[in-house]
């Protein structure tokens, strides 16, 4: 990631944690530059950028990951509105990089820097305050498996994560064909 500069240049990842049988895959690294992800604007001013997953007809760049990702980047105006159907099953939040807006009737509006977490699939309904929103949306399956997690590296039991730090040490951790 590049460095950060207040006002100037962030960056996002999203990790995916794989299912116990998928861990042991060799690594994979999808660096995409940023005039491949689409762009969907409607016309009450609200910007899309799909990273991952589908908004309306436009597909994100990034692909082939078990847990079926969605990852949106969402830009309103003043007063839009979003709306987006998740896919039923999947695990679903929001996090706002800019501005404020109501991301659940009846709550209080969230600011830069907080997470909405919702429940499973169905719809997702925003709107932004003054000033706009821009938050990113990141939906998909949840593998249903235990977590255990130390820096980089997140298995499933202790025994595993012990095991993966060994393997990291000695240099045997990344398996390759």
């Amino acid at each position: 990631m590049p460095e950060s500069q207040p006002d100037y240049l962030r960056g996002l990842q999203l990790w995916v944690n794989l299912p116990a049988r998928d861990k042991m895959r060799a690594p994979r690294y999808q660096g995409i530059a940023g005039d491949a992800f689409p762009v969907v604007r409607t016309k009450a001013g609200v910007e899309v950028r799909v990273i991952a997953g589908v908004f309306e007809k436009a597909r994100g760049p990034v692909k082939d990951i078990i847990i079926d990702p969605g990852y949106l980047d969402v830009g309103l105006p003043s007063g839009g509105c979003f709306e987006h159907e998740v896919p039923e099953g999947h695990t679903v939040f929001a996090y706002v990089l800019d501005g404020n807006g109501i991301f659940s009737p009846g709550t209080d509006p969230l600011g830069k820097g907080r997470l909405a977490l919702y429940g499973t699939g169905g719809a997702v309904s925003i709107a932004a305050k003054e000033n706009g929103l821009r938050f990113i949306l990141v939906s998909g399956q949840p593998i249903g498996e235990p977590v255990a997690w130390g820096g980089p590296i997140v298995m499933n039991t202790q025994a595993e994560l012990d095991q993966a730090f060994r393997e990291y040490h000695a240099g045997t951790f990344i398996k390759t064909k």
